[in-house]
């Protein structure tokens, strides 16, 4: 097969504030948008590949369990720590876990779907 591109949906209940929170909080480049009746929907560049943030999704207070979203993004970044301390001054907050094969710092979008900084040093080894 010869892919062209590749990129991840992500259904949204909280349209508005996902777009919001990829965008201008985590600074994803806007790549696209559609706003018509019936379809709604924004492209950010996500790396060599794209994040489409759809409406039709369901929300929850509280962060997603696997069951509920099996799927994390993960961005990962040459400082965690610094990256996450950014994302405090934006309001989010991210929880730092250091592992054998790298750091991680652990948060959510507005709909409760998992995301996640990762260490860029190591990745792959």
């Amino acid at each position: 097969m010869n892919f062209t591109t590749a990129g991840v949906i992500l259904f949204t209940q909280n349209y508005e504030a996902c777009v919001d929170f990829y965008g201008h909080l985590l600074g994803l480049e806007l790549l696209h948008s559609i706003d018509r009746p019936g379809e709604r929907l924004t492209t950010f560049k996500l790396g060599d590949t794209y994040l489409m943030v759809e409406t039709g999704g369901v929300s929850s207070d509280q962060p997603k369990t696997v069951a509920q979203n099996p799927t994390k993004l993960r961005f990962n970044v040459r400082d965690v720590a610094a990256t996450a301390k950014e994302l405090k001054t934006k309001g989010i907050t991210a929880t730092i876990h250091h592992h054998s094969w790298g750091t991680t710092a652990e948060f959510t979008d507005p709909d409760g779907n998992p995301c996640a900084l990762r260490s860029h040093d190591g990745f792959g080894n």
